[in-house]
């Protein structure tokens, strides 16, 4: 599945003045990286095409008996080609194709101690990482700050949501990456708990371009981290989570073993941005941590709490939705929070087999919490202890559970990165996916854990239910994510949502402000392998055909992705490839019509299937015949959508 090529060339160096410059270039000789050895301490920069991206900009870890960001001298060069070609499913890009220079350095400190940093470039990603290895009888190193930092121009504007206070908001369950973005800030401003930024993080460079940095290859060997509060003359570092996080239990501080390596931090970087939303980093530089147990299977599911909320967790209701799965042709249905004592065990064995005669997989949720938050939700007590989780498993296994959604989590720390591996691998062994709700970023977990599907870390779905605010703000959160969070990472978000008011009974409650057609759009523009679809059984009967029929045959996994235009928390388009098939998805959240040309230069054929809005802002379809040139103009009603398929 994947084959390296690696071409090595060594170069010794017995000292090095203060001063000492070192490079390394993509592929295509764009993209650079100026590695400075000043005064002993390290640092680093990053230009595109001669221009600066990144001004010299921090490197080194420092830990509580060894400190390797001072009196540091350069002792040995490694240079090497990467070339990796893999495939996997889960992501925006089924076959990938990963070429890189590789820069690995050796440094030391006054004290002997030595460490290596490791740069991969390729066209418009980095990423770089640091190897320790062990010096004497000392066989961990126990950090305390990870200097390394990224230093902006000061022309630079922020696309940066905050990292929210550990044990705070609805009991006590965050921080949980569920906060709201601000677009396009000045640097240096104060975040809105002091705390600094979560994963990833956005930023303009003016006319030179843009940064996305963020990081990879997290697992229980270290914590995740985020972005400090930022200097105002624009420098960012790396920063652990909060000592309160998990509820106090464990260090906030990293231990990694030595010999070892932290995790990647990762930045994509380009004139535009479609490298932005097309990077396929986050997987390039990972690698899976197990064999997957059989071939897992994904794709769409129904989820009655997310419209009809508690009341429907009983055997009824639930049998509707699986009739819902059914008529639709869907892989799942999603039962959520207090099945255990609404349903039963017992029960949920009834509702497996009737979902089995219709052709349908049951996923159950569970509540992660032993200690770490006040949720009350059961199943609970169940995923944070091995005995319990392998013992639930098992049952799950025995009865035909498909796979698991596990919500409420503590935080970033160590000690709760071991609890979402030690749930995957547990899974693993029983034929079960997993999907984490109330929970960090996935860095990478896609390619590392074969039966991960994706994660909520997102202000996501259930919020159109809460509040007439997030339906208020539902289009210009919807224009960030392709740039940003799901740039990363798969986004179990729950999109489209067709009921207009947000009930059960479609009659009340908060009130949907954008359109059927921008609705559509999102099962497109958000990408996760498996779609817990918003949709309700009234649906069949209330919307228009077309709009049920293009939910019928939309997939999830995809072959390739590509960027055609946009701009963060204003208007995207994107047009993603199943098999032969295109499928163009555009939104709106400006308050007035956009009107877009589109060069679409993949479709070999002479028509497309179009949706969209009409100048009411009800949806409706039509057959549109391309022009040789294959260009054509779209106009976006606000809070309005596009889809387009063909070949």
């Amino acid at each position: 599945m994947k084959q390296l090529a690696l071409t090595f060339a060594a170069f010794l160096f017995s000292s090095v003045v203060s001063g000492q410059n070192i490079s390394v270039a993509s592929p295509d000789g764009q993209l650079q990286i100026k590695l400075q050895l000043n005064e002993g301490h390290l640092f680093y920069g990053v230009e595109l095409n001669g221009k600066e991206m990144l001004e010299s900009s921090p490197l080194g870890l420092r830990g509580k008996t060894i400190d390797l960001t001072e009196k540091l001298r350069l002792i040995n060069e490694e240079r090497r080609k990467v070339e990796a070609h893999y495939e996997e499913s889960k992501i925006k890009h089924r076959h990938v194709s990963y070429n890189a220079n590789e820069l690995r350095c050796r440094f030391e400190n006054a004290s002997k101690q030595q460490f290596d940093i490791i740069f991969q470039v390729s066209d418009n990603n980095i990423a770089f990482r640091y190897y320790v290895p062990q010096v004497g009888e000392l066989a961990n190193f126990s950090l305390l700050k990870e200097e390394s930092g990224f230093k902006l121009p000061t022309l630079a504007t922020t696309f940066l949501t905050p990292q929210a206070p550990a044990m705070t908001g609805w009991m006590k369950t965050k921080p949980s990456y569920e906060e709201e973005y601000l677009v396009d800030q000045p640097l240096g401003g104060t975040s809105k708990y002091g705390l600094g930024y979560t994963f990833p993080a956005l930023f303009h460079i003016g006319d030179r371009g843009w940064v996305l940095i963020s990081e990879t290859g997290v697992s229980s060997a270290y914590c995740a981290s985020k972005l400090s509060e930022g200097s105002k003359d624009g420098l960012y570092t790396i920063a652990f989570p909060d000592e309160g996080e998990n509820n106090g239990m464990g260090n906030a501080y990293p231990t990694i073993p030595l010999p070892g390596y932290t995790p990647w931090r990762t930045l994509t970087v380009g004139h535009n941005l479609k490298p932005i939303v097309e990077t396929t980093i986050p997987f390039d530089v990972v690698e899976p941590q197990y064999k997957a147990s059989k071939e897992y299977g994904f794709g769409r599911a129904t989820w009655s709490w997310l419209e009809w909320q508690d009341g429907s967790i009983n055997f009824e209701d639930q049998k509707k939705f699986v009739d819902l799965s059914a008529a639709m042709g869907y892989e799942f249905v999603l039962v959520d929070n207090w099945w255990d004592s609404k349903i039963g065990h017992e029960k949920i064995e009834q509702l497996v087999a009737y979902a089995k005669n219709k052709g349908v997989g049951i996923c159950l949720w569970y509540n992660s919490n032993g200690f770490w938050n006040d949720a009350p939700q059961t199943p609970k007590n169940k995923m944070n202890t091995s005995i319990a989780r392998k013992k639930e498993m098992q049952w799950m296994q025995r009865v035909g559970i498909k796979g698991i959604k596990v919500d409420f989590f503590g935080g970033d720390k160590q000690e709760t990165l071991k609890l979402y591996e030690d749930i995957l691998s547990d899974a693993n062994d029983y034929g079960l996916t997993v999907i984490f709700h109330g929970c960090t970023l996935p860095r990478g977990w896609e390619r590392m854990y074969p039966n991960f599907v994706g994660s909520e870390a997102v202000l996501a779905s259930e919020n159109l239910i809460f509040t007439q605010h997030a339906n208020d703000t539902e289009a210009f959160n919807a224009t960030l994510h392709p740039f940003i969070r799901n740039a990363v990472a798969a986004m179990d978000f729950g999109p489209v949502l067709l009921n207009k008011r947000h009930n059960r009974e479609n009659n009340g409650g908060t009130i949907r402000k954008t359109t059927e057609s921008f609705q559509l759009a999102t099962a497109v523009l958000f990408q996760t392998p498996v779609q817990n679809f918003g949709i309700t059984p009234n649906n069949l009967n209330e919307m228009p055909k077309h709009v049920i029929d293009f939910m019928k045959q939309v997939p999830t996994t995809w072959d390739e992705t590509t960027f055609i235009d946009g701009y963060p928390g204003k208007y995207v388009v994107l047009g993603r490839r199943k098999g032969d098939m295109w499928y163009v998805a555009a939104i709106n959240a400006g308050g007035n019509e956009k009107v877009i040309e589109l060069n679409l230069p993949m479709l070999v054929g002479d028509t497309v299937q179009f949706i969209g809005d009409d100048t009411t802002r009800e949806s409706h379809y039509r057959q549109v015949k391309l022009s040789k040139s294959k260009k054509m103009k779209l106009t976006l009603q606000p809070g309005g959508g596009v889809v387009l398929t063909g070949k």
